[in-house]
């Protein structure tokens, strides 16, 4: 497969959720799930990796995604055993099948069964992320692409965010994707835990205190500058961002 830097997007990814798009890829081939997850992760997604049939529909029914991105051979089942089981349980998250078979029965079969897309092997890896922005587009209701809180204007799309008219400089991904979280759900207060489920991937240690860093370190770039605060701390529940002036 090509180098990442050869096939990376300019374009951000999809505006739907700003950065906060969680996929699941079930693919057993090494190589090829390293090469996915680099790329996915390069280009703003959260990824989960599973390589096999039964624990990757273990992750997709319990986790909480907004794409699987399915091999069609794997291990021990065949993908489309997770497809069927997955539509079979009402699940409805969209999936991308991603095989080396391209045959017309099989991706008539795929579609079928229920895949939102195909994408056969070798693919482009600019094609990968189209496809997966086309993806969520079709199955996403529609959100607006700048978010406002009182003063502070949140661009998805850009993966910008302004306060006052004044830009929130070197803000990371993970501070970003936090600010976008709590922007969209605005007025509500988000526990940790959902927090986690949106921001960060299953390998999070929940023993750590990695989500109130993140907001320590949001709070000096959204509110330290400004007299008003806007991202509150609800003891013993978690955080919300209103504006209480």
């Amino acid at each position: 497969m090509p180098g990442l830097d050869s096939v990376r997007t300019s374009e951000p990814l999809g505006s739907r959720r700003g950065s906060l798009v969680k996929v699941l890829l079930i693919e057993d081939e090494p190589n090829t799930a390293a090469y996915l997850c680099q790329g996915l992760g390069e280009n703003g997604y959260v990824v989960d990796a599973e390589g096999s049939a039964e624990s990757g529909f273990r992750m997709a029914i319990r986790g909480c995604y907004d794409l699987v991105v399915l091999d069609i051979n794997l291990p021990d089942r065949s993908g489309w055993w997770v497809l069927q089981e997955l539509r079979a349980t009402d699940c409805r998250t969209p999936v991308l099948c991603l095989t080396c078979r391209g045959e017309v029965e099989d991706r008539v079969r795929g579609l079928d069964l229920g895949a939102d897309d195909y994408l056969t092997k070798p693919f482009a890896f600019s094609e990968l992320l189209a496809r997966i922005r086309s993806v969520l587009r079709r199955g996403a209701e529609w959100q607006p692409d700048v978010i406002r809180v009182a003063d502070l204007e949140v661009h998805l799309t850009r993966q910008k965010a302004v306060r006052a008219g004044t830009p929130l400089r070197d803000l990371r991904p993970k501070e970003f994707a936090l600010l976008a979280l709590l922007a969209r759900r605005a007025g509500e207060v988000l526990s940790r835990t959902t927090i986690v489920e949106h921001v960060w991937n299953a390998d999070f240690d929940f023993e750590t205190n990695a989500v109130d860093v993140q907001i320590k370190r949001l709070r000096e770039k959204v509110d330290d500058p400004f007299e008003t605060k806007l991202i509150h701390t609800i003891r013993g529940v978690g955080y919300v961002l209103e504006d209480r002036g």
